[in-house]
């Protein structure tokens, strides 16, 4: 009997070796582990995902009250909205800073002494507004011009011209003016009865005309001794 062929041997062996690789199935790589809530909470602190972070703490209070690391979380929680008040406020949004300082100071009602700081830079830019704003309308109101009147008096006196009917119109369009402008209360004062009804029917026309929406304060004064006029009060700022 002939030796087998050690090649052929050897091409069994090869043939046995592939065929139970083969059999054998590939393993999938193990997913890799999802981070627990706290990771998550830490990590939405640290991206400065504030609101989706406060409410994953809510949850964990609910869920275990009792957990050590809810105050820890808490504190950490509290500083990040502190911080956000204070950068928020260096950029003059006033509003914002006051509404992180309020989630905040709502995170930590027991250290108050953290907040007040921040609290007296906001304080501090509130007024600043403020002052800039009451700036701004007297300005305004500077650049407002009277045409009839004087506004820095308590009221301003002015007869008509009732025998010419131009400079009537004239003054009635100024008076009107400086009605709807300066917001006077408005005192027709005529010698006759039948002389108030058409004047005030002019000086209503043109309020009318130059601010629809104005609501004309008007009274009625006879004084049989005086000439028609006109009393302009304007109101106080």
């Amino acid at each position: 009997m002939k030796p087998f062929p050690s090649r052929y041997l050897l091409l069994a062996a090869f043939s046995v070796l592939l065929g139970a690789c083969q059999s054998k199935p590939v393993e999938a790589p193990a997913p890799a582990a999802a981070p627990d809530a706290y990771e998550q909470l830490d990590q939405n602190i640290a991206s400065s995902e504030l609101a989706t972070a406060e409410d994953q703490l809510a949850a964990l209070q609910s869920k275990d009250p009792e957990d050590p690391r809810l105050e820890q979380y808490q504190r950490k929680l509290a500083e990040a909205y502190l911080t956000r008040s204070q950068i928020v406020l260096q950029k003059g949004d006033v509003n914002a800073a006051a509404t992180a300082l309020s989630r905040a100071r709502a995170l930590m009602p027991k250290a108050p002494a953290l907040t007040s700081g921040v609290n007296g830079a906001i304080a501090h830019a509130r007024k600043a507004e403020l002052e800039k704003a009451e700036a701004e309308l007297r300005a305004a109101e500077a650049k407002r011009t009277a045409k009839i009147i004087d506004p820095t008096v308590e009221s301003t006196t002015i007869e008509l011209k009732i025998t010419d009917s131009k400079q009537l119109r004239r003054q009635l369009n100024d008076i009107a003016s400086d009605v709807t402008a300066f917001n006077c209360e408005v005192i027709v004062q005529v010698p006759r009865t039948d002389d108030y009804p058409w004047l005030a029917t002019l000086l209503s026309k043109r309020v009318t005309k130059i601010n629809p929406d104005f609501e004309l304060q008007i009274q009625r004064e006879i004084e049989k001794s005086a000439p028609a006029q006109i009393i302009l009060k304007p109101a106080k700022l």
